[in-house]
């Protein structure tokens, strides 16, 4: 028998052997540090805490009969979290105290539960400064949530030691100085709105440029540092000081001589025109900088053989000029791969997308201005159509409509305050169906191109005032240059490029399984920015390890509201999800298969559904069995 299973087998005897009035005690003489924890009146000695995997007291996770996890999110508790009484629970595995009251200093000797998995403290009011080794020796430790607390100081480096750590939250804090030098390359992490100065480490320079907003960083994925001011010794510093002073002692006297000798002299009168010359200014303000088009880029336009001629593929829409949108007063919405983006308000009223793009000269004029008019001409609730164009050898110009509520990756991803609630899964589901039938649309109005999205994400999912979503930077493949496709759409970062150097239709559908794992975990894929391994940096790869290891609500977002009869249905769109994004491409689902799928999905559970899940709460102890769904990793 091998180690790891004698050890299993041995840990479950101690489970299954140790004194369930004992674990009962320990857990009552928790619950008298609490304040306020009327939530855990079913607490008694007359019923054991677990019945299998379903718990008999409030706020447990159970698996197997055994107590594994204390579940106290948003009950209005305060008091003390008693880490010594816990520490005498040896199946402990994970804590959640979220959105609760308690404050003051974070628990003290946390690192006394070693094998504790998970750690949620987000969403209190705790403060002070966390000491550097509060998190040693915790080498099973895999999410550290700390963040919309008011903690100081800085940051821990015994979080920089756990080896297995993935998950860490710490925004909206009031941590300085530097981040600590993180060596976990699977690390997903947040540190936006604190105090924090200095580079990123260069192990988070995958992560979105959000979870480091709001603070005083530099490198990948912000801005470069700034070369480190090399130190001047304190000698070099008197001489210099010295040398100035005997400076200005010069100066001064050649001053002093110079206005004697001017006193001295005769008047001379000058001859010429008194007549003062109007001088041009060095430089002069120009509209067409306001969205981002240098004065010498615009000037190249005039001399183009159509100047100025924007050309439209949408009809029934107001037409308008070049020069209209240069004119306009405009905001920068972003700058992605393809190239930057504003918002450009028209004086007659209506505010436009222009978008600049560097690298479509993969197809001559004809073919170009062909595509466009094929853009041009779909139509669909889901798509963000195509208005205009403008076209040049080394720049292109695509022109759409606004969407109100921006992109689904600034829902998903953005800062929310500790009071805004984010994405709601009934929302969340309305969007991902939306996604697929525009998917579906493109599928049927492209049947020859391999890639009828080919850049499916996030940040490509705009809301409308409503939030239905409208797909945008679809079919471009066919004028996109491909090298600048292969190093920057999602498309080319897909399994089957890796393993054998061909895209398939069943590419998008990979990419459709990334964008729902991203919309219930809530996680920044690093499949959008390199292309995945089948580790854990993967995270289609990353959900199926969670799924089967632990318990299949660690992997849904916390900040999905309005769950409490739906835990049914999300379950079944991660099954969706996860076959969407199999790496073996024959077992993969076909587009068709997955609409359907995802189509059948209603927001609340059927009373088929509910009755076969354990818990009410989504962040349910229950995984998925290895007949609920299978998924490789390697091909």
């Amino acid at each position: 028998m091998r180690w790891p299973i004698l050890l299993s087998v041995l840990l479950t005897c101690i489970v299954v052997g140790s004194s369930d009035d004992s674990e009962k005690e320990i857990l009552l003489d928790f619950k008298k540090t609490l304040l306020n924890a009327g939530a855990l009146e079913n607490w008694n000695n007359n019923v054991s805490p677990c019945n299998g995997d379903k718990p008999n007291w409030n706020g447990l996770i159970c698996k197997a009969d055994s107590f594994i996890g204390l579940q106290l999110e948003s009950m209005g508790l305060s008091g003390i979290i008693n880490i010594e009484t816990l520490s005498k629970l040896p199946s402990l595995r994970t804590v959640s105290f979220m959105n609760n009251n308690f404050d003051g200093p974070i628990p003290s000797n946390i690192n006394k539960i070693r094998a504790l998995r998970t750690l949620y403290l987000a969403n209190n009011n705790f403060s002070g400064e966390i000491p550097g080794d509060a998190f040693k020796g915790m080498n099973l430790m895999r999410r550290v949530y700390l963040g919309n607390n008011g903690f100081t100081g800085k940051i821990p480096n015994s979080l920089a030691t756990l080896s297995k750590l993935v998950d860490l939250q710490l925004q909206n804090n009031k941590f300085e100085g530097e981040i600590p030098n993180f060596k976990q390359k699977e690390l997903f992490a947040n540190f936006a709105n604190n105090k924090l100065q200095g580079p990123i480490p260069s192990v988070l320079s995958d992560e979105s440029a959000s979870f480091f907003a709001g603070n005083n960083l530099c490198g990948t994925p912000l801005n470069k540092c700034p070369p480190k001011k090399k130190s001047v010794p304190k000698v070099a510093i008197i001489v210099a000081a010295v040398g100035a002073l005997a400076l200005a002692v010069i100066v001064i006297t050649l001053i002093l001589f110079h206005r004697r000798n001017r006193r001295k002299a005769p008047k001379v009168e000058r001859l010429g025109s008194t007549k003062t010359e109007k001088k041009e200014p060095k430089y002069k303000y120009d509209h067409r900088t306001e969205i981002g088009l240098p004065k010498q880029t615009a000037d190249n336009y005039k001399k183009t053989e159509q100047a100025g001629k924007l050309h439209f593929v949408r009809n029934g829409t107001e037409r308008f000029e070049l020069q209209d949108l240069l004119r306009a007063s405009a905001e920068v919405l972003g700058s992605g791969s393809f190239g930057s983006s504003y918002k450009a308000i028209l004086l007659s009223g209506p505010a436009m997308v222009v978008k600049r793009y560097k690298q479509m000269s993969n197809v001559g004029k004809e073919d170009f201005y062909e595509h466009m008019r094929k853009l041009g001409s779909l139509s669909h609730p889901n798509l963000l159509p195509l208005v205009a164009f403008y076209y040049k050898k080394e720049e292109k110009l695509l022109v759409t409509d606004f969407a109100e509520n921006g992109s689904l990756a600034s829902h998903l991803h953005g800062n929310h305050k500790p009071n805004q609630p984010g994405l709601d899964w009934p929302t969340r589901l309305r969007i991902i169906k939306g996604v697929g039938r525009g998917l579906d649309y493109l599928y049927k109005a492209f049947p020859s191109l391999a890639l009828p999205h080919g850049h499916l994400k996030s940040s490509n999912v705009l809301l409308d005032d409503s939030f239905v979503p409208l797909l945008s930077d679809y079919a471009l493949v066919p004028v996109i240059n491909k090298e600048h496709a292969y190093q920057f759409m999602v498309a080319y970062k897909s399994p089957e490029l890796a393993q054998n150097n061909r895209l398939t239709r069943k590419t998008d559908v990979w990419c459709l399984g990334i964008l729902i794992l991203e919309m219930l975990t809530g996680k920044f894929p690093a499949n959008y920015l390199k292309q995945g391994k089948g580790g854990n940096a993967d995270l289609a790869s990353w959900v199926n390890s969670v799924v089967r290891e632990e318990w299949t609500g660690e992997v849904f977002d916390k900040d999905m509201k309005g769950t409490t009869n739906g835990q049914g249905e999300m379950l079944k769109l991660l099954k969706i999800g996860m076959c969407c994004c199999e790496w073996n491409v024959e077992r993969r689902w076909d587009l068709k298969e997955a609409l359907e799928k995802i189509d059948e999905l209603k927001e609340r559970n059927s009373d088929e559904d509910h009755s076969s899940y354990a818990s009410d709460d989504v962040y349910s102890s229950r995984g998925m069995t290895d007949d609920e769904f299978t998924f490789s990793v390697n091909g």
